[in-house]
């Protein structure tokens, strides 16, 4: 059998194993695993590296409507350019509803931004704002149909959440339709009171907007979106999960018999609330949304990985420029850090942190690197296994990644639109050296051979 390219010499990895293996690619699958293959258009030696799936990213929002004034700093080219250098082949992004708008009016303005611009696969999530009977009743259920198998909602940001019969209403209607819902779980009531008493003191720093949205008030919104879960009957999944609690509320949900699933991200185990506290209005630079906490929540979320509280490990790359009076220092953000946008890149640092924290320093196994960078994100959201694998008919989307490559994280050798990066300065050991998306090779060390547009929309089925 002649091959498109062959990559040989590699250690493959998958969820469940680790092998030596030839890699034989055809018509952009994988065609053959053997211990030695020839006759390929393209030989890839490997030698020394880890030949993984292409990392999956389910949560990053790229050109979203942010507010007057307000930009956010990636939209889908330099966002899944951005993705690719991380080591990523599919990033799954949100279709923000806006109220008065419906769902399909939304997702032709979202395609319309996506069209032709991708380096990389991507899929939509739903986020509903406006969940009227419609929309629930008529539009979901037919969009659930055609591929669109998630949706979000929010409990907090008083312009997004939705009220608890609202909640339930959705939860409804998606488990009708087979679909899975994301849910972001702070109390938006708690969050305001504890602004106006900030307000009222004058302590309008960005250090505050962690302080007016603690632990407590995402505990709370997780046990109430988990139980909302359990009166309709419907499978969820709790985001960006930051402390202790939140996670104990999952693992008990899950002890009564609840089916929910869990993710956390970068900021979770290496940034902390004290960071928002930098001189001048450096912390703008950290403020997302739950905010990071303290050392013994990163410990939690560090354990969450471990032991399976969460399956999702993502980015909630959500980038804005610091220096810029559309985004972290705008005139109304300087003043109030309730007008800082909330949100921070990390799409192309999340799975270089994954492996340097976890898997070399022992945290976690290369396997469990690899479901939670990538097979179980395809599972969750039904791209597996199309995607989120190496095996005979599944996607050539390939990373191959250097253990031993150190590297310094600073914002010059990144690709995203944003000015900075919350990880500066940190130094990581692995690093993705070449990405191939279906067969073809994308990323070459420090250069892109990938063209804007080869990126494929994904039609998803409901999930596994």
């Amino acid at each position: 059998m002649h091959f498109d390219t062959i990559i040989k010499n590699g250690t493959v990895v998958t969820a469940s194993d680790t092998f030596q293996s030839d890699v034989g690619i055809r018509d952009g699958k994988v065609a053959v695993l053997a211990a030695s293959l020839d006759g390929a258009d393209e030989i890839i030696d490997a030698s020394g590296l880890y030949v993984m799936p292409g990392g999956i990213d389910s949560h990053v929002h790229l050109a979203q409507p942010s507010g007057d004034g307000i930009v956010m700093a990636d939209d889908f080219a330099s966002g899944t350019l951005s993705a690719a250098f991380g080591g990523n082949t599919t990033v799954l992004t949100f279709c923000m509803q806006e109220k008065g708008t419906t769902l399909r009016e939304s997702l032709k303005a979202y395609h319309a931004k996506a069209e032709g611009e991708c380096y990389i696969d991507v899929s939509f999530h739903l986020v509903v704002t406006d969940p009227t009977s419609y929309v629930l009743g008529q539009e979901l259920p037919a969009l659930v149909e055609d591929g669109y198998t998630s949706l979000k909602v929010f409990m907090t940001y008083e312009n997004l959440r939705l009220r608890d019969d609202q909640i339930l209403d959705t939860l409804d209607s998606a488990r009708q339709s087979g679909a899975l819902v994301m849910v972001h779980c702070e109390n938006e009531d708690a969050i305001r009171y504890l602004i106006g008493k900030h307000e009222q003191n004058g302590e309008l720093a960005p250090k505050f907007h962690a302080l007016s949205r603690p632990a407590a008030a995402e505990r709370e919104a997780t046990h109430r979106a988990l139980s909302l879960a359990e009166i309709v009957g419907t499978p969820i999944v709790i985001v960006h999960v930051s402390n202790r609690q939140a996670m104990e509320e999952i693992e008990r949900a899950r002890k009564r018999g609840s089916k929910v699933a869990g993710e956390t991200c970068p900021q979770y185990l290496l940034l902390t609330a004290d960071d928002l506290d930098a001189a001048e209005l450096e912390g703008a630079k950290f403020v997302c949304s739950p905010p990071p906490r303290d050392k013994e929540s990163q410990e939690a979320c560090w354990e969450g990985l471990q032991s399976g509280t969460f399956e999702l490990f993502s980015s909630d790359h959500c980038p804005f420029r610091y220096d810029d009076e559309s985004g972290k220092l705008n005139e109304k953000g300087k003043r109030h850090f309730r007008w800082i946008p909330n949100g921070i890149p990390g799409v192309e640092t999340r799975l270089p942190i994954l492996f340097s924290e976890g898997v070399s320093k022992g945290r976690i196994d290369i396997n469990r690197f690899v479901a939670l960078s990538s097979t179980n994100h395809a599972k969750q959201y039904g791209l597996y296994p199309q995607k989120g694998t190496i095996a005979i008919g599944s996607d050539a989307d390939i990373a191959l990644w250097d253990p031993q490559k150190q590297v310094t994280i600073t914002n010059d050798i990144l690709h995203h639109g944003a000015d900075y990066t919350p990880y500066d300065g940190l130094y990581v050991r692995g690093w993705p050296v070449r990405v191939l998306l279906r067969g073809k090779t994308i990323v070459d060390g420090p250069s892109s051979t990938g063209t804007r547009g080869q990126g494929a929309y994904l039609k998803r089925k409901r999930s596994s």
